[in-house]
């Protein structure tokens, strides 16, 4: 497949969605446009050991907010944050927009369509590349 087609060729991905048939279909569509799927993982303590051994090869992160159980993502945010890997949010949660540290982040609100997803991961990867002209 060209690159057109898979426009995410090569850039790796960390996927943390509790829900598992919106993590299984998001992996398809990420993988379908040629993205490395690091996860999908549902909470933080696996989601944080993963950024631990892939954090010198991590393009962005997917993100819910909410991972059950009353837990929240904003740790994983607060790590990728140290480590320059920029993210956005896919969640239902609405009130993300209170959270001060976490407002200014693209944020897609659930139910999502893949092409939304798809955008967003590519308007994201490009802001990166604006704000920091140096990373590859």
């Amino acid at each position: 497949m060209s690159n057109a087609q898979e426009p995410l060729l090569g850039r790796r991905i960390l996927l943390v969605e509790d829900e598992y048939v919106i993590a299984m279909e998001m992996e398809r569509w990420l993988r379908g446009a040629g993205a490395e799927v690091i996860g999908p993982v549902s909470n933080v303590e696996h989601a944080l050991d993963r950024i631990a051994t892939e954090a010198n090869s991590l393009d962005a992160a997917i993100l819910d907010v909410n991972l059950g159980h009353g837990e929240r993502v904003y740790p994983i945010a607060d790590r990728l944050d140290a480590l320059g890997v920029p993210y956005l949010f896919a969640t239902g949660d609405v009130r993300i927009g209170a959270e001060p540290a976490y407002g200014n982040r693209i944020r897609l609100e659930k139910p999502i369509l893949s092409f939304e997803l798809l955008k967003a991961i590519e308007a994201l990867l490009t802001l990166e590349r604006v704000i920091d002209p140096l990373s590859s």
